[in-house]
């Protein structure tokens, strides 16, 4: 449970939707503000035998500043990654950005795009004007929250985005939405008294999640938590006693609030 995700998702959709996952990583992100993002691409199906894209980056705009993230992955056929199948998607680009609030999604693509119908390849054009990339337009602005990953799914709707203009001759011109949903949830609350220092540890089978509390409040949160039950073990300093809680049921897109936790000497 190593670097778990806490997922909430978005959709970004060429004609299609989009699941845009967000994910607790662990308490180092917390404390430095930032949200890990991982950028992922799928298909819905079209007429065609290939649609090699060859993607430059993704920019994500928040505080009215652009991240952008640098594809990290070659020229791939979209087709060959479709939810539902052995190959659902495709990562091609991640990183960090400070939390807050996501008001835009841009995809940039290089040239080298092509299509292949009838066992012919065609050069696959971007109409002028893309070069500062393509808009996924969102219903609900996603929030980024500290110490959580993202998993942005773009769905290509290749049937909508391909536009042929005759003589083997065709475009890319991507239409573009977005939703949003809550997928995985979190578990938070106080330790006392400070001086315990204890460790906490989320357990759920053979996998753990650590973290500690806060030195001056005694609070703390783990996120990255599938819905399920877990047991919350606190683990002091010498002088404290060791508590574990069990049956603790963690739901999709919640926080679990366990209150204020007093370890005995």
């Amino acid at each position: 449970m190593k670097n778990k995700i806490v997922c909430f998702a978005i959709a970004a959709i060429f004609g299609g939707i989009t699941t845009f996952t967000a994910c607790k990583k662990d308490t180092d992100d917390i404390a430095s503000g930032t949200a890990n993002v991982q950028i992922r691409m799928t298909d819905a199906p079209g007429d065609f035998e290939e649609i090699n894209l060859n993607v430059k980056e993704i920019v994500l705009v928040s505080g009215g500043k652009p991240y952008v993230f640098a594809a990290t992955t070659a020229q791939f056929n979209i087709l060959d990654f479709r939810i539902g199948t052995n190959n659902p998607d495709i990562l091609v680009a991640s990183g960090d950005m400070p939390s807050g609030e996501i008001t835009e999604i841009r995809l940039v693509l290089n040239e080298g795009n092509t299509i292949v119908v009838g066992g012919v390849e065609s050069a696959l054009t971007i109409p002028s004007g893309s070069s500062s990339g393509i808009k996924v337009k969102l219903t609900e602005n996603p929030e980024l929250v500290a110490g959580v990953g993202y998993s942005l799914l773009l769905d290509f709707d290749a049937a909508k985005s391909i536009v042929a203009t005759g003589n083997g001759k065709y475009l890319l011109k991507p239409v573009v939405r977005g939703i949003t949903a809550a997928t995985t949830g979190l578990i938070s609350g106080t330790v006392l008294p400070i001086l315990s220092h204890p460790e906490i540890l989320v357990i759920k089978g053979t996998d753990t999640v650590g973290t500690v509390a806060n030195t001056l409040t005694g609070k703390f949160t783990v996120g990255g938590l599938a819905a399920g039950t877990y047991a919350v073990k606190f683990a002091p300093v010498v002088g404290y006693r060791d508590s574990t809680i069990t049956n603790v049921t963690v739901s999709s897109g919640q926080t679990t609030a366990l209150g204020t936790i007093t370890l005995k000497q």
